[in-house]
């Protein structure tokens, strides 16, 4: 069952079965919490990652559950991780041209504003963050007040109408 998180940053956790089936839903958990918050240009390389994630615990762990997690860290920082009670840390490996595995931190890393590992007494997180993208100034960011361009429309990605513009089109979105 997916939860919200009840304290700290706004967020939805998921534990789920060890298994490569797992990888479906950890990228559903990703999509949706990424397309509440607003933020589908990121539904992508989120769900990319979170495969990789749960794809590395399913392979070298010998665990029977993992959770994973999905937290809007600050208002341009998103979390995404895997838990698991291995306590074996993840290791980027260079990978010869014709293997056939070992890319996954690779690609997560390639994806990613950045990723790691928290340890824990009895396991580890792994996890990777991904910035969301900066306030355009298309009327579509409810932190502004500019028009909607027809060139830069994004309404489509905020549920708030335009409004007409009353700061410059230099002013930060934050």
């Amino acid at each position: 069952m997916t939860r919200p998180t009840a304290v700290g940053p706004p967020g939805y956790t998921e534990t789920l079965p060890c298994e490569p089936e797992t990888a479906r839903r950890a990228r559903r958990l990703v999509s949706a919490a990424l397309n509440t918050w607003g933020i589908a240009e990121l539904v992508d390389p989120g769900a990319l990652i979170v495969s990789e994630l749960v794809g590395n615990a399913v392979r070298h762990t010998s665990c029977r559950l993992v959770r994973v997690s999905v937290r809007r860290v600050t208002d341009d920082l998103v979390r995404i991780g895997v838990t698991d009670k291995s306590r074996a840390l993840p290791n980027m490996d260079l990978v010869a041209g014709g293997d056939e595995t070992g890319r996954g931190l690779v690609l997560v890393d390639a994806l990613s504003h950045r990723w790691g590992y928290d340890e824990m007494r009895w396991g580890k997180t792994v996890w990777a963050e991904l910035v969301v993208p900066v306030c355009r100034p298309c009327g579509c960011c409810p932190k502004t007040n500019w028009r909607t361009s027809p060139i830069q429309s994004c309404a489509s990605n905020w549920p708030y109408p335009a409004a007409p513009r009353t700061e410059s089109p230099s002013a930060p979105c934050a």
